[in-house]
């Protein structure tokens, strides 16, 4: 029997006019984008749909846009078949769409838990992110120990087998990511980024982050969600309590998630929002699963028809 996971992008994914032709043609996915208007107090709806980009590149209007898009496309897609995923997981931001998914968020509560998360996130200054390319792990492991000696360096993201994403101290990125690039990685990317997401450079926005949740409605999650911290199966709400401000300051297992899904028995992954960032890292991780990605009417209407065939026999 096939198993299905549905999966969320993260920030990155964003650019200007997405879900726009989703909102103009779907009531629902409307309904999605005034309520994400109303709860947060502005037009989020506005800065998907005509930004300018530089608004949009704010964390602090990303991470809502991006999650308000996703849960919109998420809600069309379900009204559009009947399928029902074995397991969620989202890639950083993308896990509150998962958490959403699996019925462990109220849509409102899901909209004000990720701007409270965007605005401590933004607060948050200081340091640096860095790509690292077809590094070896020895390589990487080398890197990380060069880096060290210069200060604060972490693997922020294991986003695929030849992608981490490395943060930290501004010197001790430079350092890692030269030592890398000097000794077998292919590239290092430095990210335009206001900090060091998911470093300790987070711990306080994450502690912050932790009262905010100790108030919010968590309800236990009615699909298993593969968390980011620990890319284990999460159903229980304390345990989701426990997990989401981690996360702000935590690596993010993206490669390890996909893997135990696989090893569950999951071989259709559909990647559900802005961009096809997720569908191409899945590739590089599992390539032998069936990755589709929603994102706007027209891969809407291929990948239902993609999985009416392959999944229902229709």
């Amino acid at each position: 029997m096939k198993k299905t996971a549905f999966i969320f992008p993260g920030q990155g994914s964003q650019s200007v006019g997405m879900g726009k032709d989703l909102y103009d043609n779907f009531a629902v996915a409307k309904q999605i984008f005034d309520t994400a208007d109303r709860v947060l107090g502005r037009s989020i709806s506005k800065i998907c749909f005509e930004g300018p980009e530089e608004d949009l590149k704010l964390t602090v209007n990303t991470q809502p846009a991006i999650v308000t898009t996703s849960i919109a496309i998420l809600e069309v897609f379900k009204e559009s078949v009947k399928i029902s995923p074995d397991y969620v997981a989202g890639h950083s931001l993308g896990e509150y769409c998962a958490m959403y998914a699996a019925g462990v968020m109220s849509l409102e509560n899901t909209f004000m838990a990720i701007q409270k998360r965007a605005e401590l996130m933004s607060q948050t200054k200081g340091g640096s992110m860095a790509a690292i390319l077809n590094a070896p792990e020895e390589v990487l492991q080398a890197g990380l120990k060069i880096g060290s000696e210069a200060g604060y360096v972490d693997v922020a993201n294991y986003n695929s087998p030849v992608q981490v994403v490395i943060t930290g101290d501004e010197n001790a990125v430079k350092a890692a990511g030269d030592y890398m690039l000097a000794n077998g990685a292919r590239r290092v990317v430095p990210l335009p980024v206001s900090g060091a997401f998911h470093s300790k450079y987070m711990k306080g926005a994450g502690e912050k982050f932790a009262e905010f949740v100790s108030g919010l409605e968590l309800n236990n999650a009615k699909i298993p969600v593969i968390t980011n911290v620990d890319a284990s199966e999460t159903q229980i709400s304390d345990d989701f309590r426990k997990k989401m401000p981690e996360q702000i300051y935590s690596s993010v297992h993206w490669t390890q998630t996909i893997q135990k899904m696989a090893e569950n028995g999951v071989d259709t992954f559909i990647e559900i929002g802005p961009g096809k960032v997720l569908a191409g890292l899945n590739k590089k991780i599992l390539a032998e699963a069936s990755v589709y990605n929603i994102y706007d009417i027209a891969s809407l209407e291929e990948t239902v028809s993609s999985i009416k065939q392959a999944l229902l026999g229709v």
